[in-house]
């Protein structure tokens, strides 16, 4: 049975490296936000749940309207457990399907920046964190997202658990701080994960 790795870490770590280095080691990786995306559009149970709680407007033309959720997601931090609530138990339910097509392998992953608040702790055998300075993760986000202030950029970055309550959790950590060498401790995660 392969060890299953939940990779995490706040919005602009750089859980992306770390992500193409597994992929190019051949580690078969479910990409948590976009398989939601996938499931929120076309899983009848949650598109009722969503249209009840925030209207016929949640879904545009059979589409999510992402700006909607997110306006309501960024409103209030509570509100981010009431969509995870909706939308996280299917993902899971889809993520252990997933995971019996690659049981040959030695290891698979799930990257999930939302991994522990989303309730998927319990379906990994490790929980690799990616860690990054906060004024490197605003830095990367300004880049990414030039049409977002920084105000807008903090309350996305507060919506999610705190890094440090995070970090506590992790069984390891990766540092990206474009200082300290990624390839080294990815594979220092693999020779942790096979102890």
């Amino acid at each position: 049975m392969a060890i299953k790795i939940g990779l995490t870490g706040g919005i602009g770590c750089g859980k992306s490296v770390v992500l193409h280095l597994l992929s190019a080691m051949g580690i078969p990786v479910y990409i948590a936000d976009d398989e939601a995306k996938r499931i929120t559009s076309t899983d009848p149970e949650i598109r009722q749940k969503l249209t009840d709680l925030l209207g016929d407007g949640v879904f545009l033309d059979g589409q999510l309207n992402k700006q909607l959720l997110a306006t309501f997601l960024f409103s209030d931090p509570d509100n981010a457990k009431i969509i995870n609530n909706v939308i996280h138990p299917k993902v899971k339910e889809d993520f252990i399907c997933w995971t019996l097509k690659y049981k040959e392998f030695p290891y698979i992953a799930i990257e999930s920046a939302i991994l522990i608040e989303a309730g998927f702790a319990d379906a990994v055998d490790i929980i690799a964190m990616v860690y990054a300075p906060m004024d490197l993760r605003l830095e990367r986000l300004a880049r990414r997202d030039a049409s977002s202030t920084k105000e807008q950029i903090l309350k996305r970055i507060q919506s999610q658990m705190d890094d440090e309550e995070k970090r506590s959790l992790a069984h390891f950590v990766i540092l990206n701080d474009e200082k300290a060498a990624i390839i080294p401790q990815v594979i220092e995660l693999m020779n942790f994960t096979s102890l």
